[in-house]
């Protein structure tokens, strides 16, 4: 008999009732009432549009609609395949996106990291305010100060250069410049908004750790190595994946405002060629193809290191 009782016990131990779906939804039934406006929101905005990407398989015009459109197919995808400009759009994406990453992807983890040591608070506070504050100049107006302070004629470094002997050339002008002055001006902006992630991840970090490790005689730098740089990567490894899955899409808005016939062999992306086509050009079909092929990319590449960071790290957003 005892072991009948030890068994039946152990069964009523075990044993977890189960929850249907509707009552542990019923259960946060305002969290999920809170949420449903966003929802609704990102249904409407996001899901929805999608419908109109069947029109890059369609010789669309406004006046039949995307339904009483003629079928075209994949014609406009080779159309833009066999354009001279196929070739010069990816090239330029690929230069500025990736450059673009190899210099803002690290500085934002190395600011934090720099912050994170700094023990004078009123001079840490300081130092982030300032480098957070470029971020919430408008892409408009940060275009007009770059072309103002990198004219060769009235721009404020030209001034400077003309008093040590040196003449300013007009690097708005020249196609090899354009990628590194889209970049490092990005970065500027930029990179102090985008160290908040890491600092907030840092802030995290159990200070018993470094209790730990002072008694133990390590130094700052070993702190850094051992504790901190652990702590992030993590972090670092989705911000980076998620980087990765938008590499095929620069911004459009700064390129654009930076763009003249001077540089546009550099500056021409697939975003500002998906504008010239489309709005422009009245070209609905073939900039909505163009469009279509560029989101492909990105997705593949963003499952793709998604994929290779699980593998290897066992980190990855799904």
């Amino acid at each position: 008999m005892s072991g009948k009782t030890a068994a039946i016990k152990k069964k009523q131990q075990t044993y977890v009732p189960q929850v249907s779906l509707w009552k542990r939804m019923s259960r946060s039934g305002s969290l999920y009432l809170l949420m449903l406006p966003s929802l609704v929101i990102m249904f409407m905005f996001t899901y929805i549009p999608m419908y109109g990407v069947v029109i890059a398989f369609k010789d669309f015009t406004p006046a039949e609609g995307i339904m009483g459109s003629a079928w075209a197919g994949i014609k406009y995808f080779k159309q833009y395949f066999n354009s001279y400009q196929f070739w010069t759009t990816i090239k330029n994406t690929l230069i500025i996106s990736i450059y673009s990453i190899i210099v803002t992807f690290p500085l934002p983890i190395a600011l934090a990291l720099m912050c994170n040591q700094m023990a004078a608070r009123r001079f840490k506070k300081f130092f982030q305010v300032s480098t957070y504050l470029p971020h919430f100049i408008s892409t408009v107006v940060m275009c007009g100060m770059i072309i103002l302070f990198l004219s060769p004629s009235h721009g404020i470094i030209a001034k400077l250069l003309s008093y040590i002997g040196i003449t300013l050339p007009n690097l708005m002008g020249q196609a090899s410049a354009f990628s590194s002055i889209y970049v490092w001006t990005e970065a500027w902006q930029h990179v102090g908004w985008d160290s908040i992630l890491y600092i907030a991840a840092l802030s995290a970090v159990d200070p018993s750790l470094y209790e730990a490790a002072t008694m133990d005689g390590a130094s700052k730098w070993q702190k850094l190595v051992n504790i901190d740089i652990p702590m992030l990567l993590p972090t670092a490894t989705i911000m980076f994946i998620l980087r990765t899955g938008s590499i095929m899409s620069v911004g459009f808005e700064k390129v654009y405002l930076l763009q003249n016939t001077l540089n546009s062999s550099a500056s021409e992306i697939i975003s500002t060629y998906v504008y010239k086509m489309g709005l422009v050009s009245n070209q609905y079909s073939l900039s909505a193809a163009i469009g279509f092929f560029n989101n492909i990319i990105n997705l593949a590449l963003l499952l793709s290191v998604n994929f290779i960071s699980k593998k290897m790290s066992d980190t990855s957003l799904i």
